[in-house]
């Protein structure tokens, strides 16, 4: 494959596997690295929040969110088996190429959430788009507030990045809470919806200036909202990403688009108050 082209938009560039790490059941986080050193540096300056589409060669291309936070040395993404092309991604081994362009998307606004407390609720593999934003948040730990991280999965063995959740446990000032739908014999935590959370002895839910951040399935979005909204925060204090199937990427083939936006290039992260002008049921 050649180099990269600025010409051209649409080349990806070649990438390989350096480790492959099981997560939750058909769940992998892959961890890689461009072939040029010089591609690697210049991906250094993605945001939180940011996606990219990830090719493998004979099969084909989607989009991965990034959940490393640009504040970390490694570059990966986290991948849920789902179809041909991510079944495909799962084979791959160490040492394996795949290709890589972007990244894209608007991110997340660290900056401008500074002074404000940060509240995450994540359902499921929602947290891996957000794991960027708690990452980040906690590496400039003194630009924010409180930090309040809610997370909820259907059984224990299906809660994500264990060991993020569990250095957030440590840092002074970030509150962190799991529940599952259904405990087993070694779970001692709360059982129930992950809003149960925000109402449970002990757990002080920072209302004010404060910016929540959701990520989930559309039926725990729904519920979590309507939670937030009657704790009173604003619609535009609720922040999300919209999922879509991206094929170009940068807002040309309209593959993505909802009324007047393109997800890939206007998002894939909104605020509630933007989900709700572009009459998108979540």
């Amino acid at each position: 494959m050649n180099p990269p082209s600025a010409e051209n938009i649409y080349l990806p560039r070649v990438a390989v596997l350096d480790r492959v790490e099981d997560n939750i059941p058909d769940v992998k986080t892959f961890y890689w690295r461009f072939e040029n050193p010089a591609d690697q540096r210049a991906f250094r300056g993605f945001h939180p929040g940011q996606f990219v589409q990830v090719t493998i060669a004979g099969v084909g291309e989607f989009p991965a969110s990034l959940p490393p936070s640009p504040t970390e040395d490694q570059i990966f993404f986290t991948i849920r088996q789902v179809g041909g092309c991510t079944a495909a991604l799962h084979r791959l081994r160490p040492g394996d190429k795949i290709a890589v362009r972007g990244p894209y998307g608007n991110g997340f606004p660290m900056e401008q959430y500074q002074g404000k407390n940060l509240v995450f609720v994540a359902g499921g593999i929602g947290l891996i788009p957000l794991r960027s934003c708690i990452v980040y948040a906690i590496a400039h730990r003194s630009n924010y507030g409180r930090i309040a991280i809610f997370h909820g999965a259907k059984t224990p063995k299906e809660l994500m990045y264990r060991d993020v959740l569990a250095a957030c446990q440590q840092t002074p000032g970030v509150e962190c809470h799991l529940t599952v739908d259904r405990g087993d014999n070694g779970w001692e935590g709360n059982v129930g919806v992950v809003s149960s959370l925000f109402k449970k002895p002990g757990v002080a839910m920072p209302v004010e200036n404060t910016v929540a951040f959701v990520c989930g399935p559309p039926v725990m979005f729904r519920f979590v909202i309507r939670d937030l909204l009657a704790m009173g925060l604003t619609e535009r204090d609720i922040i999300s990403t919209l999922e879509r199937y991206m094929k170009c990427g940068v807002g040309k083939c309209g593959h993505c688009c909802i009324g007047v936006a393109y997800i890939c290039v206007d998002g894939p992260v909104f605020t509630y108050e933007q989900i709700k002008r572009l009459g998108e049921d979540i």
